[in-house]
């Protein structure tokens, strides 16, 4: 037992091996002469040394210390992490689907291109707007495809050196600025009023024709719908602008209304989110974008085309800002995805949103008497509480290190920036009411014990492998432990 919390570099003995392959009969000269000689290790590489069954043993205990969607609650807010129902693992394992080899052709992909053309007609009705590309691997990658659409549409019209500002509201997502500064385009921040929406004021001052759109996130990241959002839209197309819809809060209003009717010229999905692939661990995602018409001839190439009973991949589109990933995207989350929305229909897809916005305004106002709520007022899939002020000498970080003692994933904290000390919360749709109350009882008593007994807090977490770490440091001077061999 007393070598459960070790690293895997403390474990084994000298030789061991958890499994052996034949040597390569291939020549190694050639290779060598190609990589430059201050390149070529000297030494073997300090690897761990054990057998295959301490290898087993060791990741396996480390995975039951983990916190996921399939061992509790994950309420991180803005980033979605809910159950992934086992349905669709069973389809994106099917062989057919799993074992096709990108390079096979289009004869022998029609079933993959198949499903590829489906989904993608199936996204384009969720979201009403006129094309799509599947190929982009996550949101953030959706929303670089997203600006250089944008781009690429005033460059072709002459327009690239006046179009340089993209307005971006401080409770947008927090990836749109960079997806925009790495575009080319100069971010405008809007602030937001007292009522947690778009300063429309502060949005007509800043309206002219350099602006060449504008992202916005809906609902936002406080969990709140813009309310003058078709006023928005009408206002930023005035001054010949676009406008942007960062798709990942989509499970609080899909199924019931599509971004394109109320004024939307481009929109991103997080497949891996609203459409059920939880993406611990930085992937992998799919984030298609859909667009207006006039800005369908740049999406990237290869497009996905029916030509009467055959699919086919069309690189023919001259204006295109060409390929953004290998072959056609992360196929086994389109396959996911599909069967996601399909096992769901119609109503399955309003039952979702529905549940979204029933859970997290059950949370919240169970928990606004112990919290400050900044924005009190009716929310969509989330809402962002303040730890300001609820005992002195607590901070946000205090109370998500200890809900860990309550074996509760923490929520987002610190974002948005516009709520001091913020909790960013999303239960999500399928968290049952049960499952809601057990949260809701343990922030209420960590709010408790906040007042009563702060040093708990303030040294949490108790009852983990390791205690509480030095993050700042760990992110500033990261270390590879590899001990040096006798």
């Amino acid at each position: 037992m007393k070598r459960a919390g070790l690293t895997i570099f403390d474990q084994g003995a000298p030789g061991r091996r958890a499994l052996r392959i034949p040597g390569s009969d291939v020549p190694t000269e050639p290779l060598n002469k190609l990589i430059p000689e201050g390149l070529l290790r000297k030494t073997e590489p300090e690897l761990p040394e054990v057998s295959q069954i301490e290898l087993v043993r060791h990741y396996t205990a480390l995975s039951n210390k983990n916190f996921g969607v399939d061992t509790g609650v994950y309420p991180l807010g803005s980033c979605t992490m809910k159950y992934n129902p086992r349905i669709n693992e069973e389809t994106a394992r099917i062989p057919q689907l799993a074992l096709s080899h990108p390079f096979q052709g289009e004869e022998l992909s029609q079933g993959n291109l198949e499903l590829i053309y489906d989904l993608a007609e199936i996204l384009k009705a969720i979201v009403g707007l006129h094309s799509i590309t599947l190929q982009p691997a996550a949101g953030a990658h959706g929303e670089f495809v997203g600006m250089l659409l944008i781009k690429k549409y005033f460059e072709e019209h002459g327009e690239l050196d006046k179009r340089k500002v993209i307005l971006l509201p401080d409770s947008a997502h927090g990836t749109n600025p960079a997806s925009a500064n790495i575009a080319g385009f100069t971010v405008v921040e809007l602030p937001s009023d007292e009522r947690g929406m778009v300063n429309m004021t502060a949005l007509k001052e800043r309206l002219n024709d350099t602006v060449a759109g504008i992202m916005l996130t809906v609902p936002n990241t406080l969990g709140i719908f813009e309310e003058d959002i078709l006023e928005i839209a009408r206002l930023v197309h005035e001054v010949g602008g676009f406008c942007y819809l960062d798709g990942a809060n989509l499970n609080s209003i899909v199924g019931r209304v599509r971004p394109g009717d109320f004024g939307i010229d481009i929109v991103h999905f997080n497949l891996h989110k609203t459409f059920s692939t939880p993406h611990g661990g930085g992937g992998p995602g799919a984030g298609p974008v859909a667009v207006v018409e006039k800005l369908a001839p740049y999406l990237p190439v290869p497009a996905v085309v029916k030509q009467g009973d055959k699919y086919l991949l069309d690189d023919d589109r001259p204006k295109s800002i060409g390929r953004l990933h290998s072959y056609y995207g992360n196929f086994g989350i389109l396959v996911r995805a599909y069967t996601y929305i399909r096992s769901l229909g119609d109503e399955g897809m309003s039952a979702v949103s529905g549940n979204a916005v029933l859970n997290a305004n059950y949370l919240m106002n169970k928990l606004k008497v112990h919290y400050k709520l900044p924005f009190d007022r009716l929310c969509k899939h989330e809402f962002v509480l303040s730890g300001k002020d609820i005992a002195e000498g607590i901070h946000t970080m205090d109370i998500a290190k200890r809900l860990i003692d309550y074996g509760i994933h923490p929520p987002t904290v610190y974002f948005p920036l516009i709520v001091p000390e913020a909790l960013m919360i999303e239960p999500t749709e399928t968290v049952s009411k049960e499952e809601l109350d057990e949260l809701a009882d343990a922030y209420i008593q960590i709010s408790k014990e906040a007042k009563e007994n702060p040093d708990l807090l303030k040294t949490a977490p108790h009852n983990m492998t390791v205690g509480r770490l030095d993050d700042v440091k760990a992110a500033r001077e990261p270390v590879l432990r590899s001990p040096k061999k006798n």
